[in-house]
């Protein structure tokens, strides 16, 4: 029944763990495993792409269905899609962190009533700024975050780790935790209704285990 539906698949980090999940339901994942520069496989069934697509395609129906982290979720928060199922792999912790030592970010707010923040999550970070009632100028960057803390760009980072081991090696020390990331099913809310028997039997199996 999975065979009527169109996955959007996640490349990078989360493709391991996703292809052997949609192993488990009957989908044949070898062509994907066999080639990494396709990116339509399965007569078009499986569309591979980089987890922060996903919501894009699922949202405008050009997926059914999609799996991506709930980092991506959070930051595209206004996308319209059907949050299904927590998968539960590829756990990472979205984190405030700064230079070990005294909390610049702490002492920016004590002192100036702001503090600035780099991250690639702007949406984000922000939103937990507010939420907890404190003042941040967003520095969006793309490339390695890390480096703006010891730059003098910000005072703290918002950013996404599994190990904490980059942070460390650069000398940054996590100050609190956000939220925890997943990966995550989600639907096309059309998609939900037209093809709700095939969708529900894809969540009723992943339920299951």
């Amino acid at each position: 029944m999975i065979g009527d539906l169109r996955i959007a698949v996640p490349r990078g980090a989360l493709l391991g763990e996703t292809l052997d999940l949609l192993d488990r339901l009957g989908v044949d994942t070898a062509e994907v495993r066999s080639n990494d520069r396709k990116l339509l496989f399965d007569n078009g069934q499986l569309i591979t792409m980089r987890p922060s697509d996903v919501p894009t395609y699922v949202e405008a129906g050009a997926a059914d269905i999609g799996i991506t982290g709930k980092d991506v979720l959070m930051e595209q928060s206004e996308r319209n899609v059907y949050e299904l199922v927590d998968l539960g792999y590829g756990r990472c912790s979205m984190v405030l962190a700064s230079v070990e030592g005294d909390d610049a970010a702490s002492e920016a707010l004590r002192r100036l009533g702001v503090t600035r923040v780099a991250t690639k999550y702007p949406k984000t970070a922000a939103a937990y700024f507010e939420r907890t009632g404190r003042q941040a100028e967003i520095v969006e960057v793309k490339g390695s975050v890390e480096l703006a803390p010891l730059t003098g760009l910000a005072e703290a980072i918002v950013d996404l780790t599994a190990t904490g081991t980059t942070l460390r090696e650069n000398g940054l020390v996590v100050r609190e935790e956000i939220a925890v990331a997943t990966a995550r099913l989600i639907a096309n809310p059309v998609a939900h209704k037209l093809k709700a028997e095939a969708i529900d039997d894809v969540v009723g199996r992943l339920r299951a285990g």
